[in-house]
């Protein structure tokens, strides 16, 4: 059995900020992460190879310096790495980024026959969950969003049971391989590297592939060319400058603290009352 995971290193977002003049993130001095949604992908993927002895590929878009998540995935237990990486993929969209990462795993499928790619639900730099769903649709894979848990696989049978997270609660799906997970948090906790995986992952050769490497047949599909999305402004949230109110009551007991917050909202919009009396009738 053959696993693709894909990975992205994005800029820690606890130390994202944004220029007061320009509206931009600034990534100068940011350091940089795998996304946190792709690990869970990534356990997820490793354990199934602890079960059934599969080989686990990762896959990563990205510039260079992207090299240090893949070596980090090595490390842990993935067997082979391959790093997409092009000047001509700058300023790719999820619908330009979903075709480029399409085309190789479609390089990687003419190798040795992939049966299940795993991608993290999101992002934390672009929080759009588009990228998995997309190359799902340019390869024409089955798609399993949103799984908490893998619960079967049968390599022979060619099937996958999977429970996925919904509105109403968990559905269980049974489907056919090849197909496409999207990993949600939580579900796993990602293991510890081993002094040998560190090592092993310092020395291992790398596979660096640009645009015709990719099988990028149609450049003005990939990069600002292929991406219809314009981000107009981003900003960051002001700041709050009311503080906190304290309201005080009697007792501390439930039904007394809530007719003093009761109170306290009905005096402070008057409208509410009203508007109550009239959606209760």
């Amino acid at each position: 059995m053959h696993i693709v995971v894909c990975i992205k290193q994005v800029p820690d977002s606890s130390q994202i900020r944004v220029h007061p003049v320009t509206n931009t993130i600034m990534r100068q001095g940011v350091p940089a992460v795998v996304n946190p949604y792709d690990l869970f992908a990534l356990e997820e993927a490793l354990r199934l190879k602890d079960l059934h002895g599969a080989h686990v590929t990762v896959l990563c878009m990205g510039p260079p310096q992207a090299e240090a998540a893949l070596r980090k995935a090595i490390s842990f237990g993935a067997d082979d790495a391959i790093l997409v990486t092009d000047r001509a993929f700058a300023g790719s969209d999820t619908l330009a980024t979903s075709f480029a990462l399409g085309s190789a795993i479609r390089q990687i499928d003419r190798n040795m026959a992939v049966d299940v790619v795993f991608c993290g639900k999101q992002t934390i730099d672009g929080d759009t969950a588009q990228v998995g769903p997309g190359i799902a649709k340019r390869l024409d894979l089955q798609l399993l969003t949103y799984v908490a848990q893998v619960d079967s696989v049968d390599p022979e049978q060619r099937q996958i049971v999977v429970q996925r997270r919904a509105e109403g609660g968990v559905q269980v799906l049974q489907t056919r391989l090849p197909c496409l997970i999207t990993m949600l948090e939580g579900t796993n906790e990602m293991r510890f590297a081993s002094q040998a995986g560190i090592f092993r992952a310092a020395r291992h050769p790398l596979k660096v592939w640009d645009k015709t490497a990719a099988g990028i047949e149609d450049p003005a599909k990939v990069g600002l060319k292929g991406s219809p999305t314009v981000v107009s402004k981003v900003f960051a949230p002001k700041p709050k400058t009311a503080k906190a109110e304290i309201v005080t009551c009697e007792s501390n007991t439930p039904k007394d603290l809530a007719v003093t917050l009761i109170a306290k909202l009905m005096t402070q919009n008057p409208q509410l009352e009203s508007a109550i009396g009239q959606s209760a009738r």
